[in-house]
């Protein structure tokens, strides 16, 4: 992977990570856009990316994350994060297949927007307006919502969890903060294993030209992750969730047209 590809991909990694619109769906339709094949180490760049973004959670909400003496808030990512570890290393191989398969995963990006187009009308009234508020009931809930981004790549994780916390009737910026804070330990795992699969069947992908091409795309997706987050989390909060359904099925549809016309594969 050269160092511009890697940069173009942590940029686009950046600006979808906390957005519903799936990262991993765009950075798997931009790679044949630019020319990127499928290797050992591009699997590896893109999940290690993911958590490099998802750690602008950690800065900006430091005083949230960090805070030690509420240990119910740190069981209750543990909770939450049970069910994909579980189904995570139950359904290995459908998650690889259909992480390979564009069609599949344009096919839920529209189907994820068109749940957004209505997801505001579905969940009225919330009554939990901070993560003090989620139980562990709540929390277990939201991590079965995640499943779903597993078992179906391109739904998007943050959208998942985020409409698991709106059926938990939590408003919608406790359910994103939510959201962005069970990302942490998710992505830590999914990182750690990665590292640890390629080490173990392509130790040869551990060259210094690749470990200075993955800490630059880090470095982007971070970078880029915390203007992200901050614009997510004003926007939603005035405008709801439609007009990312609607880009999702934009998006989702010029996929389409593009695997129909052997522009992509």
């Amino acid at each position: 992977m050269s160092t511009i590809h890697a940069i173009i991909i942590a940029i686009i990694e950046g600006l979808t990570e906390f957005l519903p619109i799936s990262s991993t769906a765009h950075m798997k339709i931009a790679n044949p856009l630019i020319g990127e094949n499928e290797t050992a180490f591009r699997e590896m760049f893109e999940i290690v990316i993911q958590l490099a973004a998802i750690l602008s959670v950690v800065v900006l909400y430091w005083k949230k994350f960090l805070d030690f003496k509420r240990i119910g808030f740190y069981i209750k990512l543990v909770i939450a994060l049970v069910p994909a570890i579980v189904f995570g290393a139950l359904l290995g191989h459908h998650i690889k297949d259909a992480l390979s398969n564009l069609t599949f995963i344009a096919c839920v990006m529209i189907v994820g927007g068109i749940i957004l187009l209505f997801i505001d009308n579905f969940f009225k009234n919330p009554v939990v307006f901070d993560d003090s508020q989620i139980n562990y009931k709540k929390s277990f809930i939201i991590g079965c919502f995640q499943v779903l981004s597993i078992v179906f790549p391109g739904l998007s994780r943050s959208a998942a969890t985020i409409i698991g916390g709106l059926s938990q009737r939590l408003d919608r910026n406790t359910a994103a903060e939510f959201s962005f804070f069970l990302a942490v330990p998710t992505m830590l795992a999914a990182s750690v294993k990665s590292l640890y699969d390629v080490h173990k069947t392509n130790p040869e992908v551990f060259v210094k030209d690749n470990m200075t091409t993955l800490l630059i795309g880090c470095i982007v997706s971070f970078v880029v992750a915390l203007l992200a987050i901050k614009f997510f989390i004003g926007y939603v909060q005035k405008h709801g969730f439609k007009l990312f359904g609607y880009y999702r099925i934009v998006v989702g549809l010029i996929v389409l047209a593009l695997i129909y016309n052997g522009t992509i594969k």
